[in-house]
């Protein structure tokens, strides 16, 4: 090699799967999933209903323990990792039921988000002394400046309970961003929107990505919102991987088309 010529080495992804597989009492869930997403991308999980997507960003999670392989997450190997672990490592997701506290406000929920970020113990922040204050005013400086980029302050005080399923969707989300993530993990983020709804949540996600940075996998079963937002696609099909890579080179994929279409079974 010449002194002129150079290489270029990409970055490590942010995360990786080698060889996934779940079972529940035997029952395959997942089968052999390797996939990587790089820093900074937006990924799609797609496939028909019963796929296994749901019960992969479990696995990412933590919330379910894979049987087989491992994942690799900010250059660090796991093969057990739990959700509060996940989530002190830089991971965030919201869920395809919604797992709010209905009864709270909008700031409230969007705050619960800051939790990890504290640094107070239990007795200062019960008293009001020490870091505690300092502390609560800066949580709820930047729960605010979440509220303000989803476009949700006009509802910061409205019990969450009261709001259209929509912006329940978005206030979801904000509680999931206000974790400051590494990786954000999206389950069905548009499910039951109109199309509206549907642009506007696009839009936000996006937006999160450019803005902050925030590497996202979300799954979604509307195929023209996944080949707008994502750079990059994985498709499963009964637990297994039949696609993986560009929104274009996925779309023509001959495998996907026939799982989507019902002609491959």
């Amino acid at each position: 090699m010449s002194r002129g010529d150079s290489i270029s080495l990409s970055p490590p992804p942010l995360l990786e799967l080698s060889r996934i597989s779940l079972s529940f009492k035997g029952v395959k869930a997942i089968t052999d999933i390797s996939f990587a997403v790089a820093r900074g991308e937006i990924c799609a999980l797609i496939g028909p209903n019963g796929a296994g997507k749901s019960s992969l960003l479990n696995v990412i999670n933590g919330v379910y323990q894979a049987q087989e392989g491992q994942i690799r997450f900010d250059s660090e190997v796991r093969r057990h990792m739990r959700p509060h672990h996940a989530a002190e490592r830089g991971m965030a997701r919201t869920f395809q039921n919604l797992a709010l506290f209905k009864g709270m406000t909008v700031l409230d929920n969007v705050l619960t988000g800051r939790n990890l970020k504290r640094r107070s113990s239990w007795i200062e922040q019960a008293l009001g002394i020490g870091r505690a204050p300092r502390e609560d005013d800066e949580q709820r400086r930047r729960a605010e400046e979440v509220i303000e980029f989803l476009n949700i302050q006009s509802w910061r005080q409205s019990l969450v309970g009261t709001l259209p399923y929509g912006l329940q969707k978005r206030v979801e989300l904000a509680r999931a961003l206000a974790a400051e993530p590494q990786l954000l993990l999206l389950d069905e983020p548009m499910a039951g929107m109109n199309a509206a709804e549907k642009k506007e949540m696009s839009r936000f996600i996006v937006d999160i990505n450019r803005e902050f940075g925030t590497t996202v996998v979300l799954i979604e079963h509307d195929i023209g919102v996944v080949m707008g937002i994502s750079s990059h696609v994985v498709v499963l099909d009964y637990g297994r991987k039949i696609g993986d890579g560009p929104p274009d080179e996925v779309r023509a994929n001959p495998e996907v088309i026939a799982a989507y279409l019902g002609t491959r079974h």
